[in-house]
């Protein structure tokens, strides 16, 4: 039988069962510890734990206490008329009824094997036994590891603290990964073990509280159609983004887009910066090129032209009706070129995915289906401060205007009004506007 395991940290069944067959050939730790790749002490600690005991076989004028050979005591039995030493009774069994009986163990449990199953006297012997058993063995120790899984490592007062701790900042919209960030010496349990106590019910926030997770539904595969490119996307393709890219490995790219309230309302364009995961929003009043060149150029006068190119060189955005004629967006007034247009696939926005996937941060503030109209530009700065302080693991802890202040001119920081939140005061959630007028 292969018995070989490799660096399994924990023995199997099949290894407690191979220990087993090995005691009975009377084979030594350190042979059992070769074949199943472990170290000896292992092996000794597997078998001293889970062996199981079986009690002296007794008989006629036979005791296993060590004290029989000096006991004097009779009568123990109570039985009227009994003369007969107790240690030499065969009616009555002394570890039964004796208050002073110390059973005899036999010498070689001391030593390994500690356990009788290679022994040869063990059917002859009368004494108490140990004996290892796999399928025992196995049963304890998976009994162990559930209940080491079960319940609350933390005492009362602990778990009180953490509760106080965690759940008014889950109950902002905070994540877990960010209240690490802050407080991750004060909580003494892994983000596992927190996702499980939310799930639970433990704490006073529960698992409703935390930020909603997205849904995408499977796209379906329609055929490809082959289209003519149009005029104004002809070297703006992702093809040529991708063959740019290779030409400019450390450009800064910014991915672009339109988040939509209710039909025919107001819009923001937001736009990322892949390099840091600071994300923009300008609120527009509609989803037309018009709106957007307006952005364009207040960003331009703003930044002076210069701070401009260097804060958004490349950017790739969709095939969205308001960003038709590329070449008003890329070009000033003047003439001059101030950004590269470059367009994603149709149909195609997983190629711009981090800012789809960082719009789900405006919608735990805004719900989908809300409308813009009754927000001013202040509001929507507001929650992008508070989005753009919420720490990311792939940051490393780290928030996006953190990461920004190593990337991005600081005059933009002053320009665009972006601030960053006190960690423990970030709120995604729709009371953040609340809060914030009162």
């Amino acid at each position: 039988m292969d018995t070989k395991k490799g660096n399994q940290k924990h023995l199997t069944y099949m290894d407690r069962a191979f220990i087993e067959q090995s005691l009975e050939a009377d084979m030594n730790f350190r042979q059992i510890a070769e074949e199943l790749e472990k170290d000896p002490s292992t092996i000794s600690k597997e078998i001293r734990k889970h062996r199981i005991i079986s009690s002296s076989k007794g008989g006629r004028g036979f005791t296993d206490c060590r004290l029989s050979p000096t006991c004097q005591k009779q009568n123990i039995c109570l039985k009227s008329g009994c003369h007969y030493y107790c240690a030499t009774c065969s009616r009555y069994r002394c570890d039964k009824r004796c208050g002073d009986y110390i059973p005899t163990a036999c010498d070689k449990l001391s030593k390994p094997p500690y356990v009788c199953n290679g022994c040869e006297r063990r059917q002859y012997c009368r004494l108490g036994k140990y004996y290892y058993r796999a399928k025992f063995a196995d049963d304890s120790y998976i009994a162990i590891l559930c209940e080491s899984r079960k319940g609350i490592d933390m005492t009362p007062e602990e778990f009180d603290h953490l509760d106080k701790l965690v759940s008014p900042l889950i109950k902002k919209g905070q994540s877990v990964s960010h209240i690490f960030t802050k407080h991750k010496d004060e909580i003494t349990c892994s983000k596992r073990t927190l996702y499980n106590y939310l799930g639970d019910g433990k704490l006073t926030a529960k698992s409703i509280d935390l930020p909603r997770k997205m849904r995408y539904k499977p796209k379906r595969k329609n055929a490809k159609i082959t289209r003519a490119v149009p005029n104004d996307r002809l070297g703006r393709t992702y093809i040529d983004f991708q063959k740019y890219l290779k030409e400019n490995p450390d450009v800064s790219v910014v991915e672009m887009d339109t988040v939509h309230g209710k039909m025919g309302g107001k819009v923001m364009l937001t736009m990322f910066f892949r390099n840091s995961s600071l994300m923009l929003a300008f609120l527009m009043n509609g989803a037309t090129r018009e709106n957007v060149l307006v952005v364009f150029e207040w960003l331009e006068t703003a930044l002076g032209t210069e701070i401009f190119q260097k804060t958004f060189p490349v950017i790739l955005t969709d095939n969205g009706a308001e960003f038709h004629s590329p070449e008003f967006m890329e070009c000033t007034r003047r003439g001059e070129l101030r950004t590269k247009i470059y367009f994603c696939d149709p149909n195609a926005s997983w190629q711009k995915g981090q800012l789809e996937r960082n719009h789900e941060f405006i919608r735990y503030v805004i719900p989908k289906g809300r409308s813009f109209d009754h927000l001013s530009q202040s509001d929507v700065t507001l929650m992008i401060n508070h989005i753009n302080s919420l720490a990311r693991d792939s940051l490393r802890g780290m928030t996006p205007y953190e990461a920004s202040i190593f990337t991005l001119d600081p005059k933009a920081h002053r320009k665009l009004h972006l601030k960053p939140v006190p960690r423990d005061d970030v709120i995604l959630k729709p009371s953040l506007f609340k809060l914030a007028n009162t």
